[in-house]
């Protein structure tokens, strides 16, 4: 296997897939076009596609670049907000169907992202096709080894908002949200900003917030879940 570069897109659609599949062809919006150069596409199915959804099962080689209206590339809505933006048509060759779909387990929001075709052929799920560390799984385990029993992938409702904490922690006098942030999904000023909101909105609704980063978690476990354990003994 080689280490040929390859950009992760999403399907919208069953719709989308069904042009993939007939007319070899996928479409980037020019605003999000990458600057870095792909040889591969590989495509994400959003929860949309029901059960078939949360995993990339096809990809594709990459054999031309042109630019086309989205009136141009989907004649069938003329009426589309956004009919006259410029799009990026990805004319592919050899669409192939991995062995096992990489399922998206954690779950992780999946966008355009960079991998390499050693990595699409051998993950299991996206944190192994980004590189990125199981974290929240490594932080339940030592937690529960420690006496502290988790609950993962918890949404709770504030308002007009519904959140999902990484690992929720109950006692009797109060409410722990462990967050664990890994350095390719918490960097930039937007996702800054909606962390930031997140906690605020949180600790104005009586949960105690605890932030650790890959490297808290990756080198310095052990210190990593000492503060939820002092947390979670001060709230018995």
């Amino acid at each position: 296997m080689d280490s040929k570069t390859v950009l992760v897109g999403v399907l919208k659609s069953k719709k989308d897939q069904e042009i993939l599949l007939r007319e070899h062809w996928y479409r980037i919006p020019m605003e999000w076009l990458p600057r870095r150069k792909f040889t591969y596409l590989a495509f994400y199915q959003p929860a949309a596609f029901g059960a078939a959804g949360k995993c990339i099962e096809y990809y594709a080689r990459v054999v031309e670049l042109s630019k086309a209206k989205r009136a141009e590339l989907r004649p069938d809505e003329p009426n589309h907000p956004r009919a006259r933006d410029e799009y990026v048509k990805c004319e592919v060759a050899d669409i192939k169907k991995l062995s096992k779909p990489i399922r998206n387990i954690i779950p992780r929001r999946v966008s355009f992202g960079f991998t390499s075709l050693r990595a699409l052929k051998s993950a299991h799920d996206i944190l192994q096709l980004y590189g990125v560390p199981a974290t929240e799984q490594i932080v339940a385990r030592r937690l529960k080894k420690l006496g502290v029993q988790v609950k993962p992938e918890f949404t709770t409702r504030i308002g007009r908002r519904w959140f999902r904490i990484d690992l929720a922690v109950f006692s009797l006098a109060g409410r722990i949200a462990i967050e664990c942030d890994n350095d390719k999904a918490h960097q930039g000023r937007i996702q800054h900003a909606r962390d930031k909101l997140k906690d605020t909105s949180l600790r104005r609704a009586g949960w105690k917030v605890i932030r650790l980063t890959e490297e808290d978690i990756v080198e310095r476990l052990e210190d990593a879940v000492s503060k939820v354990v002092k947390l979670h003994r001060f709230n018995k």
